[in-house]
């Protein structure tokens, strides 16, 4: 019996109806297909297309190939599995199929990202995503493996500052949000070496926006006791093209990011940095 006022359980289907954008490869055609799979209990899209991979058949019955996608952790750490899920980007690993039913009863949409170069199906190339990691030098600068001793204290204000952006998980939400960053992708010309090729790829890299991802995790490790050491270096990569000053603060990145990370905070002390940067530099000459 149901009580006054509250509202009966919705009933769960037995079948999920699913439709994948797929891709057979690098700058082919798109096309839309659709799948059917049984409905269990506490499902996630990984176990969606678990299923479809191993029916390997549409939901007229045709046979096709397996859908690639990629994953790893399962749990929300590695972001790879990073897909549009019913129009909105997100990771497929904590996407519920329950909650994804309530919005849309009818059927679950998977896109890739449309940001990054397809490889096939929802699978993507993120090496622009690592790429502008390495123009902000994400890292703290520390050569060899030999114990130094304790590192410099950091306080407890500091650490509840830079613990958020510590979460980043490269995950590219983010980059799907932003409108100022937008899709490079290169083909490979007829007798091109493997070198020409990333060579030009790095040069049209580094012409586009750098992104929310690297801009904050600049200003984690400048906030580093040790990172802090080559802040300048970051700080000519944030000021440079496609830095901090392409970002159109559109604030969609941090509506998106399944981690919450504060991007536009970072975003705002990159532009602050980047003034004083700039002002420091022009006086220093």
């Amino acid at each position: 019996m149901i009580a006054p006022g509250s509202e009966a359980p919705k009933r769960k289907p037995s079948k999920i109806n699913v439709r994948v954008l797929r891709q057979d490869g690098p700058g082919l055609p798109q096309y839309w297909e659709r799948h059917q799979v049984d409905y269990e209990p506490d499902m996630n899209v990984i176990s969606v297309l678990q299923k479809i991979a191993a029916q390997a058949k549409t939901s007229d019955g045709k046979k096709v190939s397996p859908v690639a996608w990629d994953c790893g952790c399962l749990e929300e750490v590695c972001g790879s599995c990073t897909m549009v899920i019913n129009g909105r980007v997100r990771q497929s690993c904590s996407a519920l199929v329950d909650r994804l039913v309530e919005d849309n009863p009818e059927e679950i949409e998977l896109q890739p990202m449309t940001k990054f170069p397809v490889l096939r199906d929802l699978m993507i190339d993120r090496s622009r995503l690592f790429h502008n990691l390495k123009r902000v030098k994400a890292w703290v600068p520390v050569d060899g493996s030999y114990d130094m001793g304790a590192g410099p204290r950091i306080s407890r204000a500091d650490q509840e500052q830079n613990y958020p952006l510590s979460q980043c998980m490269s995950c590219g939400c983010c980059l799907e949000a932003c409108p100022q960053f937008t899709k490079i992708e290169l083909q490979r010309q007829p007798g091109e070496t493997d070198e020409s090729y990333d060579l030009r790829k790095k040069e049209a890299y580094d012409q586009g926006f750098i992104g929310a991802h690297a801009i904050s995790q600049a200003m984690l490790f400048n906030a580093h006791p040790v990172g802090k050491n080559i802040a300048d270096e970051r700080m000519e990569a944030l000021t440079g093209t496609g830095g901090i000053a392409a970002c159109g603060n559109a604030q969609n990145c941090v509506a998106v990011c399944p981690k919450e990370i504060p991007l536009t905070t970072s975003i705002a002390r990159a532009g602050r940095a980047a003034t004083v940067y700039s002002f420091r530099k022009f006086f220093d000459r």
